[in-house]
């Protein structure tokens, strides 16, 4: 086997066999295979696709590349979640532990930001102390002591997916529907999770802007989930508008203790109570509320000794931006579009994100939308403010925002999207 023809196949829009991709995911897991080639490879697998067995060996050999884990010791039934990535997409963080709060272990293996899109994994770094790594015999002491554990997935676990999953990252290729499904799926399983819901998001703020394309990508993870022995759901949710009042790191967090809390914008409450049914009906737990562990506060001391058992103080201030800016409403009016796109590519200009996969990101940086669409606003009223250390990064994330909003005349009709659109199973 040599790259230059795994890569030509694939060009020239050729199937990839079972040992062509079984030869490229080992040699590039070994360093066998360079960065500039599979970032040839994975263009030439986004412009010209993989068919249902090309993704399904791919996502075989990415299981194979290192370990799979067992959580069969645990009393509890397991149950995970995986968001495709979205714009102010804190779900996870009241999510786990609310779940776990009902009576499931959650083992969470999260990642960080892609492109536009926000990392769970930085986002929990901007709590004092938090460890996002954790050994597998650490993973399962936290998982067995609190119910929920959010970490990264460990260097044993499909490793040729963590070299990956930072490639396309700076390479132009995340949108990829089989790297997407395979990065996914091949960590989920390896995992060993028994039960499995997808957020695949839909709009301008996701991966997949429009609803046929996530439905494809949907389906294709449910398949290679189902065909695995992990009972999966998958939810479409609109990723138009940002979810919730914020997108960076800190700020984000904030919001999602404000959830726990029992407040927080409801938008992020009906997904997350959403997303935990779903998760609980998958693990086989019929009779827990949800909504009530929310409400009555044990979601929220399950949080607290998860943060705690991976060294974090629940309790300390998070990082805020030395330098702030406000943009106001250019009119007086009804806000009728607020783009999910713009907001996240603001919130990565202004340090919340990386441009290349050796950088770091800055815990307070992002955006703090102050109106919704729906909500009337007045001339000259705050309608954003942007958060950075450095804010000569302000005039780079502006010119985002040129075209992110739209204004109707006061009296406007609006009629907001459902949240979620569609359940493939």
């Amino acid at each position: 086997m040599d790259v230059i023809s795994v890569i030509r196949t694939k060009r020239d829009k050729g199937e990839l066999s079972p040992e062509q991709i079984d030869w490229v995911i080992d040699a590039y897991t070994r360093g066998a295979v360079a960065d500039e080639q599979m970032s040839a490879l994975a263009m030439a697998i986004l412009l010209n696709g993989m068919n249902r067995d090309e993704i399904a060996r791919w996502t075989a050999a990415m299981i194979a590349s290192g370990e799979r884990m067992d959580f069969s010791s645990l009393s509890r039934p397991t149950a995970d979640k995986h968001s495709t990535g979205g714009v102010g997409d804190k779900i996870t963080l009241p999510l786990a532990p609310l779940v776990a709060a009902c009576g499931a272990a959650v083992p969470q293996l999260s990642g960080r930001g892609l492109g536009h899109t926000g990392g769970t994994l930085d986002k929990l770094e901007s709590i004092p102390g938090w460890r996002a790594l954790l050994s597998n015999e650490e993973m399962l002491h936290v998982l067995d002591t609190t119910g929920a554990v959010i970490c990264a997935a460990g260097d044993g676990l499909a490793p040729a997916d963590k070299k990956l999953y930072a490639l396309r990252d700076v390479t132009g290729t995340v949108e990829a529907i089989p790297l997407i499904a395979s990065s996914i799926m091949s960590k989920k399983i390896a995992e060993g999770t028994g039960s499995l819901v997808l957020d695949v998001k839909v709009g301008t703020g996701a991966f997949m802007k429009n609803i046929e394309d996530a439905r494809e990508l949907a389906s294709t993870m449910v398949r290679l989930g189902t065909d695995s022995g992990v009972k999966t759901v998958a939810l479409l949710t609109d990723m138009s508008t940002p979810l919730g009042l914020t997108a960076g790191n800190a700020l984000e967090v904030r919001e999602s203790v404000e959830v726990l809390a029992g407040g927080g914008p409801a938008d992020v409450v009906e997904l997350t109570i959403a997303l935990a049914r779903e998760m609980l009906d998958a693990a086989g737990i019929k009779d827990a509320d949800p909504a009530k562990a929310l409400a009555d506060g044990s979601a929220m001391d399950v949080w607290r000794r998860m943060i705690a058992a991976q060294g974090g103080d629940p309790d300390a201030n998070l990082p805020v931006a030395r330098e702030q800016h406000v943009v106001t409403a250019p009119s007086s009016g009804v806000l009728t579009r607020l783009d999910a796109y713009d907001i996240g590519i603001a919130a990565w200009r202004l340090g919340a994100g990386r441009a290349r996969k050796e950088d770091p990101v800055q815990a307070g940086a992002g955006v703090e939308l102050h109106a919704r669409p729906g909500d009337t606003v007045t001339a000259g009223q705050p309608l954003l403010t942007l958060h950075t250390d450095t804010p000569e990064k302000f005039d780079y994330a502006l010119d985002s925002l040129e075209n992110t909003w739209d204004i109707a005349p006061t009296g406007t009709a609006f009629t907001p999207s459902p949240i979620v659109l569609d359940r493939i199973a």
